[in-house]
């Protein structure tokens, strides 16, 4: 990434424009922390549950540019799933309007999902609009533990199956899994709604294998580290890289049994990650798993490592229009030149 010449902050937009809990709608600035923005909902027993790394201290704009998300994603979605309204400031000085406050208003081009995950290349986020998820009355989290992937991967299969559908479905490779006292391969289920939904998922849950539950506590704590795995693991390892790689569901259990070092995955999902302490050897594995098809890019690395790593080496067919979009949004190449994984 280029260094900047001038800097732009969204600091000061840090208000909610306008709130509507019965409607599951509320509309904040982009400079708004997202911790805050989840305590204001909370008071209602509402979220926004794009969770993910460094969430606890980034801001609303922030998260959406980078497309943040988590393990809930496999019930809720993403922020392309969420945001349902936005407003942005282009290089031209102008302030567009995209959706707004109703979930269904969007007709033609919605030019606010471009922003999402564009890294801000494109244009400022300055007021983001959401649509709202109450918050489960009771979770619980399970984990089950086993002796071999497949047997873990199969578990996998069954939950997302199941009637009695998780929030969230992880699976844990034994070096991630050892910091928490498990061992083998880990299947991690989060589980929400009412009493008796809680107490027909574990029963069902019972029949997957050998089983935890956690205490309450012990569940904060628990996802609190797993959101928190690529942050702790930077703080760590200053030469490290985190690598993010998406395959089909079928292709989990083949990306997992690949890492050597720190895996998880989104097993409802198709997103493996690996952390690795050396960015060559996140180099290696990024590229062997592109020779299977699957799509990957070296999510976070340290800051010296970055100028040595080819971040997003498996670029698709659609790169050319990536760049016509940049084009027609930025045509000086002024906004985070070189931000978008060192290609835009």
């Amino acid at each position: 990434m280029a260094p900047a010449a001038v800097q732009v902050s969204t600091r000061a937009l840090n208000k909610v424009i306008q709130y509507e809990p019965r409607d599951l709608t509320i509309g904040v600035q982009a400079g708004m922390p997202f911790a805050e923005l989840s305590k204001v909902l909370a008071a209602n027993g509402q979220m926004v549950p794009l969770e993910g790394p460094w969430s606890e201290e980034g801001t609303v704009g922030g998260l959406i540019a980078a497309n943040t998300s988590g393990s809930r994603r496999r019930l809720y979605g993403t922020a392309r799933d969420l945001v349902i309204g936005m407003q942005f400031a282009t290089m031209e000085g102008k302030l567009v309007q995209s959706g707004g406050m109703v979930v269904k208003n969007v007709a033609g081009l919605d030019m606010g999902k471009l922003l999402i995950g564009s890294f801000g290349t494109l244009a400022v986020i300055t007021r983001v609009n959401f649509k709202l998820v109450p918050i489960p009355a009771v979770s619980r989290t399970v984990l089950l533990q086993y002796d071999d992937l497949k047997s873990a991967t199969d578990a996998a299969v069954a939950a997302t199956r199941n009637v009695a559908s998780p929030i969230a479905v992880d699976l844990l490779n034994p070096l991630f899994g050892a910091p928490h006292n498990l061992r083998g391969y880990s299947l991690a289920l989060l589980f929400g709604g009412n009493q008796a939904v809680i107490d027909r998922s574990v029963k069902i849950a019972e029949t997957l294998g050998k089983m935890r539950t956690l205490a309450p506590d012990e569940e904060s704590r628990f996802w609190g580290t797993v959101r928190n795995a690529t942050p702790n693991h930077m703080d760590k390892f200053a030469e490290g890289a985190v690598v993010r790689i998406s395959t089909s569901l079928t292709d989990v259990a083949k990306a997992l049994e690949s890492a050597e070092g720190p895996a998880m995955a989104h097993a409802g999902n198709g997103i493996v990650r690996q952390w690795f302490t050396r960015p060559d050897t996140a180099s290696k594995w990024l590229a062997a798993s592109l020779k299977k098809d699957w799509k990957g890019v070296i999510e976070c690395a340290g800051d010296n490592a970055k100028s040595s790593l080819e971040l997003w080496p498996g670029v698709g067919g659609d790169f050319a229009i990536m760049k016509q979009v940049k084009q027609m949004f930025d045509p000086e190449g002024l906004l985070n030149s070189g931000r978008l994984y060192a290609r835009i």
